[in-house]
């Protein structure tokens, strides 16, 4: 996991990284990527500059979108990206990106593939399959 496999203390490095930021204070190498894709999502500003909302819970019966999985998915793509694991996903990400012009676009696009990865692996207790992840991917490229 990123910061743990504690829920608070994933989000919780959220508010500090935030509030580092906002204090224009020095962040190291993955606190600015986590500032800038909390940036790139001013919805979520509100959210980590009141602590209290840490230990909200976010469901999709609420209709609500967990901000925390949001942005770290975005996280996960730009470690996946960094590493090209799996083998691919960076050609995938290049060629989507040159046809929707849009890195957040692009990212959420992607996230809809890692999304669905995510939940096989969990409901089929496995690992996330890379194969059925880059086809999704690939998929995305051809529909553009």
């Amino acid at each position: 996991m990123l910061f743990g496999n504690n829920r608070n203390d994933i989000r919780q490095h959220f508010f500090v990284v935030w509030k580092k930021h906002n204090d224009k204070q020095t962040l190291d190498p993955m606190e600015n990527l986590i500032a800038n894709v909390i940036r790139l999502h001013p919805e979520y500003h509100s959210l980590l500059e009141d602590s209290n909302t840490r230990d909200k819970d976010f469901t999709p019966e609420m209709e609500q979108t967990n901000p925390f999985l949001h942005m770290g998915m975005h996280i996960a793509l730009h470690e996946q990206l960094s590493t090209d694991r799996p083998t691919g996903i960076k050609d995938v990400y290049e060629k989507l990106q040159s046809k929707t012009e849009d890195i957040h676009e692009t990212e959420h696009r992607m996230m809809e593939c890692l999304g669905e990865a995510m939940w096989l692996a969990q409901r089929n207790n496995t690992l996330p399959d890379d194969v059925s992840y880059l086809e999704c991917l690939k998929k995305w490229v051809g529909n553009i």
